[in-house]
């Protein structure tokens, strides 16, 4: 049996509950379009075509390991479907599609498809250039003034320590080779700390980043991780970034303020009464009065 095969049915296993929603509406919804398709395979003569994948490919997502590509992925989700009807065609001879329990769970299942189908026609029709540049266009015309400040620091436990690292940089010594030596800041090469805002670091730091000239050095610093020497490299007005660096998340910002503003406007037109509350205790549960839906993320 090979690889592919392996983890094709160990995610058949897992996933047949849900993730086989897909191919069950497709192997039920009639032979017209299956007709024109291309088969792929057929188990005990049904068959399994290349929209089949394509449905399963979009449904099953970050189940599919990430190094498979090309014809190694085609062949792992035509696997997981081979499988999933050997398993359909089963449960069917055993007469598991008459029984309540599968009524019930087929019935939540369309009602999610048919939630995702529309909410993936508003993404769609949503997230069109113009919003995407119009929402951009707000977003930069937004961004308040900021100041961004590229720094090297020594970061030592005591006053001390970083008093004698001072020293040692007033004496000549390169900051970059005295914070390799002394720093106890793992995350920052050489002291280096990159391009930060005010708002990124501990108010202290910050404070005394903002009030020096770029290639000055501080005096000790101390904070909450303890004592820092600071030099200052560089300062520059904090640019917006272009819209070909951000576009996919506008894009998404777009969709999902577009689809919570669908729901709400569903929300508020229709007649809704709850009688029974989920326990306190129990997992999801949330007050009737006033519930929402996800807001969209705020602007960056």
């Amino acid at each position: 049996m090979s690889h592919a095969r392996k983890n094709a049915r160990s995610l058949a296993r897992a996933a047949l509950g849900a993730t086989g929603l897909a191919a069950l509406l497709a192997m039920s919804a009639g032979g017209a379009a299956a007709a024109a398709a291309k088969v792929l395979a057929k188990v005990n003569g049904v068959e399994i075509t290349d929209e089949d994948l394509k449905l399963a490919m979009d449904d099953l997502g970050p189940a599919i390991p990430r190094q498979l590509e090309g014809k190694a992925r085609d062949t792992y989700v035509l696997d997981f479907l081979i499988d999933e009807q050997l398993v359909v065609q089963k449960a069917q001879a055993d007469k598991l599609a008459e029984t309540p329990e599968f009524a019930k769970k087929l019935a939540y299942l369309r009602d999610k498809a048919l939630m995702e189908t529309l909410l993936g026609d508003v993404a769609q029709k949503s997230a069109t250039e113009a919003a995407i540049k119009q929402t951009y266009d707000e977003a930069a015309k937004n961004q308040k003034p900021e100041t961004e400040y590229h720094a090297h620091h020594i970061l030592v436990p005591t006053e001390d320590e970083a008093k004698a690292a001072l020293k040692r940089i007033k004496a000549g010594e390169d900051f970059g080779k005295v914070a390799t030596e002394l720093s106890k800041d793992p995350g920052a090469k050489g002291g280096d700390l990159g391009w930060f805002t005010k708002d990124r670091m501990v108010p202290e730091f910050a404070e005394a980043a903002a009030k020096m000239e770029p290639g000055q050095v501080s005096e000790p610093v101390k904070t909450q991780f303890g004592w820092h020497i600071i030099k200052l490299d560089e300062k520059r007005p904090k640019t917006f970034p272009p819209l070909d660096q951000v576009k996919d998340q506008v894009a998404r910002y777009v969709v999902q303020k577009a689809q919570s503003e669908l729901v709400m406007k569903l929300r508020e037109g229709s007649k809704i009464e709850r009688s029974d509350q989920p326990g306190e205790g129990s997992p999801g549960a949330k007050p009737a009065e006033g519930a929402k839906p996800a807001e969209a993320p705020k602007k960056k």
